[in-house]
């Protein structure tokens, strides 16, 4: 296929071979990957600045897009890549072949850092959703820092860049020009850029922006920063979103509630800190759902209300594709069920044929995890409607996933994108907090307290 750039491509084609260090913020639906594998071919074959490149992206992202795309464009058929994933030893065999793109998911970095003894090399890396180098204690981020200066280019790319904050830069940024603009520690750019917010006695549990931060740091970091959006770009279709309320029987109501206040008394003086808000909001969630995994990890059901909208939804559809959303083993296995019983054909989307096979039109139902379909993968083919069965606390995985249909090339005029929300549960605080692009620690501890209320001695304050 040949490619004909629209004007900001060849805008983000040319600001990447002109900057050996480029963070490029597209969002969702732009071609940030044929941007950048077209600069790094120019790179490679006509200016010759480069001469091996290492990219890190998730697992099925590195697994399918980058080959998928480098096979698809005309322009792109002199680049020779190898895609190490898999097994150790598949892994070592892709790596010691003779190419110019070497493709790693991020899982891996620690290893081809630390263990496998392959020589890290690569005068150029592209890291493939940015935000996922957003914790400056990971693993992963420690191995990359320690042969970063070995690197003579780098690439950043994200549709979603501060997805938790903006304190989420500060790793992304040092990993790209090693502490240069935002500083060399988090303390640092803590002092500068923000002031504590929640704290009890000298323990802070989050931070919140000075004034004027925000306009601060983009001035810090724009001289490398490209950011761009889709609606700015592209006829985008029109996105539809809407809530399917449903509501729980007095019984269910009383299970639920049961539930929720022994998982309450669970926690030390009722007191909800960060640790264990977490653990908190994914029971609701579960309960929400309709299930929770017991101290057995056996599944206690709690109510079928979901699976009765999700069944009236299917039917509304008259046949056309359905992407569904959840989040759950057992929502899965609940869907699977529900659906072998209505004889409706449906697909796990996990592998490269199942992927084909709902962008062919061959898939009534598509089920999807946003953990391991939210990047990378172009679904608009199959369908223009997504039908999240149970809700995600990150922003980043949530738009992440919409973007699977709403994006170009969706022949659609509308997408349409339904929450199943169960009233009177933890949903809608999620679904508000989606809304209002609010995905903070603090954002789930107030929802979790919101929801939950405290007990204590077994009685409801």
């Amino acid at each position: 296929m040949i490619f004909y750039p629209h004007n900001y491509q060849e805008y983000a084609v040319n600001y990447i071979k002109n900057h050996k260090i480029s963070a490029i913020f597209l969002d969702m639906g732009l071609g940030k990957t044929v941007i950048t594998l077209t600069a790094l071919n120019d790179l490679l074959f006509d200016s010759f600045e480069i001469r091996k490149i290492l990219i890190i992206a998730p697992l099925r992202v590195a697994k399918v897009t980058w080959a998928a795309e480098i096979q698809k464009w005309n322009h792109l058929e002199n680049i020779r890549y190898s895609v190490a994933v898999g097994s150790e030893q598949d892994r070592l065999s892709a790596l010691k072949t003779d190419a110019d793109i070497y493709i790693i998911n991020r899982e891996n970095v620690q290893w081809l850092v630390e263990k496998s003894e392959v020589p890290f090399d690569f005068d150029t890396v592209v890291i493939d959703e940015l935000s996922s180098f957003k914790n400056h204690q990971a693993k992963r981020f420690r191995a990359l820092m320690k042969v970063r200066p070995k690197v003579k280019r780098i690439i950043g790319l994200t549709g979603t860049p501060t997805s938790n904050g903006l304190m989420d830069l500060y790793a992304e940024f040092k990993l790209l020009d090693m502490g240069e603009r935002l500083g060399r520690f988090i303390g640092q750019y803590r002092n500068s850029y923000f002031e504590p917010d929640k704290r009890n006695g000298q323990i802070i549990y989050s931070y919140k922006p000075l004034p004027f931060a925000e306009e601060r740091i983009y001035k810090k970091i724009s001289d490398i920063t490209v950011s761009m959006k889709a609606n700015d770009h592209l006829k985008m279709p029109e996105l539809i979103s809407s809530e399917y309320e449903v509501y729980l029987s007095d019984t269910e109501k009383d299970k639920y509630e049961e539930l929720k206040r022994d998982l309450v008394l669970e926690t030390e003086d009722g007191e909800i800190t960060a640790a264990n808000a977490a653990a908190l909001s994914n029971k609701l969630c579960q309960m929400a759902n309709g299930a929770i995994y017991d101290e057995e990890k056996e599944v206690v059901k709690i109510h079928d209300q979901k699976l009765d909208a999700l069944e009236d939804i299917i039917e509304s559809m008259n046949g056309k594709p359905l992407l569904v959303a959840y989040w759950f083993k057992h929502d899965y296995d609940r869907i699977a069920e529900r659906l072998h019983k209505l004889h409706m054909p449906f697909s796990k989307l996990d592998t490269p044929e199942s992927i084909a096979r709902w962008n062919s039109g061959n898939t009534p139902v598509a089920l999807i995890h946003p953990a391991s379909a939210g990047h990378g993968l172009n679904l608009q083919s199959g369908g223009s409607t997504l039908v999240w069965f149970g809700l995600t606390w990150s922003l980043e995985l949530y738009q992440q996933t919409v973007a699977r249909l709403w994006r170009q090339g969706q022949t659609s005029e509308t997408v349409v994108i339904q929450h199943i929300i169960t009233k009177g549960t933890i949903d809608e605080q999620i679904i508000k907090a989606l809304s209002q692009k609010d995905m903070t620690q603090a954002a789930l501890i107030d929802a979790v307290k919101a929801d939950l209320k405290i007990y204590k001695g077994g009685v409801l304050i």
